[in-house]
């Protein structure tokens, strides 16, 4: 999986990720039971997804400072759990990796 190429498309992954936190925060407060795995999780998804974007947006984001706080929880769930799992490890990626640098 590729990390983001540039920072606009960084941080569109990151909206788009706390787009869907927040959609699961929605249906887990709906159906919480058959959600066990996810509640269990998603709050620290969401706590860190939306210090990433107030970091980015008061200009203290900072690349390559190893893994997100949540990726050790995620990284061996399955994606019936947290269905946008890929997207979180992607960011993830770039996050620790900075950006994916262009083909030539």
């Amino acid at each position: 999986m590729k990390r983001a190429r540039t920072v606009d498309e960084y941080v569109s992954l990151v909206k788009d990720a706390l787009y869907e936190v927040e959609d699961m925060k929605a249906a887990i407060e709906f159906d919480g039971e058959s959600m066990a795995g996810a509640a269990k999780v998603i709050d620290d998804i969401h706590d860190s997804l939306k210090q990433m974007v107030a970091d980015m947006q008061a200009g203290n984001y900072h690349w390559r400072t190893g893994d997100l706080s949540f990726i050790s929880v995620i990284r061996d769930m399955d994606e019936q759990v947290i269905p946008f799992r890929s997207l979180l490890i992607r960011i993830n990626d770039t996050h620790k990796n900075g950006l994916e640098p262009d083909e030539e």
